[in-house]
């Protein structure tokens, strides 16, 4: 661990008078901590016009209180400006941050940058110098943390680093992984207290165990590490939990890493002090190259609450128990308080890459709802303790099998946001199945799967569950009803994969679209009142924000160049976008993908 001299505020000031820093910093900016962090995002929230965390709240709900733009006006949002936000690398999937006026991002390659919320007039840039030939294909940053005047990144080359949030000069900087041994870094870090919590990615790319960390936000110290699957079992266990996960491994499992990788999905409850987090799916994806067959594989796709402090694991959901798909339950985990059945439960909920919808007593982890949102045939449904039943047509081996959802899944990072005025969350859902077919034989840093199959594909005989989408439709917003756990209203297009949702008090949910759409919807009805498309592909999710009474919203977009030393051609540089009401800025033109890079990648994990 680094640790750079730390630059106090009162110099920095001195310096912004004599326009070092410009003018924005002129005044001693109100500070973000633990306390300030547990209010953002709720009714008592003390500065409701930023977006301070990843998921606008510690609870990821994604919902902001504005509501200058609404469902009469709407239809006058034009862009203000954009700003290019530097080097590609496929599609952008990081979620701005706001506070002083100004907006902090990070693109595909881990460059930070922070420019000025109302004109886009860029105040400082950071470049990490990711090594971009040790990151085979993985290109992808998901977001940052905000903490005590610091900007807290990860960089996709494994490290985790805080930079001055007015200078951007380095404060810190600490080792969380090696590329070395295909571990990356590509979700947004998050702060619990006074801890930033960052997890590791790498799970389809070769052979490792999974994990996450605590680090002290002051010093960048790390506090203490959880692992998602254990080890060798010939040395001592870290804890008591990766002594009951051992019992449900077997064979050299160990050898070819567990998987397990945690990528994305998080929240934290600071009253509480849990810390929520989804894992990845067990490595290889093929049960019978796993060591032992008809096994859970803990803690593999599950969501694991454990204490903020000392890294205790307090309980834990598995949500596909031998993992055969690559249904890994990464995705987005929101906290909600519900009235079910007359009585006010504190819940956590997720739309799953396996295609059902979680609700769950947060306190204790008891199963208390799911059900399917999209079509599914891999299970016929869930067991009174949450546990799927499994479609025995649904296991494959060298014939391949079509299954339902996707293995891009039903959900993946794309996120989804809740209204409390309309009590409905908004998840963007793929709709298309996906062909297996397993390896005759295990290869080294293989999935131990041929994705998409060959041939003509065994076809599942059982009856699907869940929601048929229309013929052709391969994605859309669904407007989930998280008690009655019902589907209130869909809009077609878009998925699970790419841009996001934003939901407002001005009854809108914003969405965008991995092809470049911005879309609004009235969030009780689903009437599409606003599109526009923005000319570029690869998009961020929205957030929306407020600076002098004038609301904004913004995200990134664009693919850009392909990896370096990849061969391919410069696509039109990744922006930000930033629309308000009557904005007069002409939008790019489009232009057609650079040869190598026409297509978004599949997500980073």
């Amino acid at each position: 661990m680094l640790t750079f001299p730390r630059i106090h505020a009162a110099p920095l000031l001195a310096l912004t008078v004599l326009g070092c820093v410009g003018a924005l910093q002129a005044q001693q900016p109100a500070g973000v901590d633990g306390a300030v962090l547990k209010k953002a995002g709720t009714p008592n929230d003390s500065l409701p016009g930023s977006w301070l965390t990843y998921g606008k709240s510690q609870s990821e709900q994604r919902y902001s209180p504005l509501k200058q733009i609404d469902t009469s006006n709407v239809k006058r949002l034009g862009l203000a400006w954009s700003y290019v936000v530097g080097p590609g690398g496929y599609s952008q999937e990081g979620t701005p941050l706001v506070w002083n006026n100004t907006i902090y991002g990070i693109t595909t390659w881990s460059l930070v940058y922070a420019v000025d919320g109302r004109t886009g007039k860029e105040i400082w840039r950071w470049d990490p110098e990711v090594n971009q030939a040790t990151t085979k294909g993985i290109t992808a940053n998901r977001g940052l943390a905000l903490y005590q005047g610091m900007i807290i990144a990860p960089s996709l080359d494994g490290r985790l680093f805080a930079l001055n949030a007015l200078t951007g000069k380095p404060i810190w900087e600490s080792r969380v992984s090696y590329t070395q041994e295909h571990h990356y870094v590509t979700m947004a870090p998050r702060i619990a207290g006074d801890k930033v919590i960052i997890g590791v990615s790498g799970g389809d790319t070769g052979e490792n165990r999974g994990y996450f960390d605590a680090y002290d936000a002051a010093t960048g110290h790390r506090l203490w590490r959880f692992y998602t699957v254990p080890g060798d079992p010939s040395l001592p266990y870290e804890n008591e939990a990766m002594r009951v996960a051992a019992k449900t491994w077997g064979g050299d499992f160990y050898k070819k890493g567990g998987g397990g990788a945690v990528w994305d999905g998080f929240a934290y409850d600071p009253d509480a002090n849990l810390i929520y987090v989804g894992t990845g799916n067990a490595e290889p994806w093929t049960q019978k190259f796993r060591g032992a067959q008809s096994v859970d594989n803990l803690y593999t796709c599950s969501i694991l609450a454990v204490d903020a402090n000392t890294g205790h694991l307090k309980w834990y959901f598995q949500t596909v128990p031998n993992d055969n798909w690559d249904f890994d339950s990464v995705q987005q985990l929101m906290l909600l308080d519900l009235t079910i059945e007359g009585r006010r439960r504190k819940v956590l909920t997720q739309a799953a890459k396996n295609g059902f919808f979680y609700v769950l007593d947060r306190a204790s982890g008891q199963f208390i709802s799911g059900a399917p949102f999209v079509k599914v045939n891999w299970a016929k449904g869930l067991n009174d303790s949450g546990r799927p039943m499994v479609n025995p047509e649904a296991y494959y081996d060298t014939e391949p099998v079509a299954v339902n959802p996707t293995g891009g899944g039903a959900h993946n990072w794309a996120p989804m946001s809740f209204n409390p005025n309309t009590g409905l969350v908004y998840v963007p859902a793929s709709y298309s199945s996906y062909t297996y077919q397993a390896d005759q034989e295990y290869k080294q840093n293989s999935t131990g799967d041929i994705r998409g199959g060959s041939g003509v594909p065994r076809q599942i005989k059982a009856p699907a569950v869940g929601p048929d989408a229309p013929d052709g439709v391969r994605g859309g917003l669904q407007a989930w009803d998280p008690v009655k756990h019902t589907l209130v209203w869909r809009a077609d297009g878009g998925g699970g994969i790419g841009g996001g949702t934003v939901t407002t008090a001005g009854n809108l949910v914003f969405q965008v679209i991995g092809d470049g759409h911005l879309r609004a919807f009235s969030a009780d009805k689903g009437e599409k009142l606003y599109e526009v498309q923005t000319g570029r592909t690869g998009m961020g999710p929205p957030i929306t924000y407020e600076i002098d009474g004038k609301q904004y919203v913004a995200f990134m977009g664009g693919i850009g160049r392909a990896a370096q030393g990849r061969g391919a051609a410069d696509g039109p540089p990744p922006l930000l976008f930033v629309f308000t009401l009557d904005g007069k800025a002409v939008l790019p033109t489009a232009a057609a993908p650079a040869a190598g890079i026409a297509a978004p990648a599949p997500p980073a994990r």
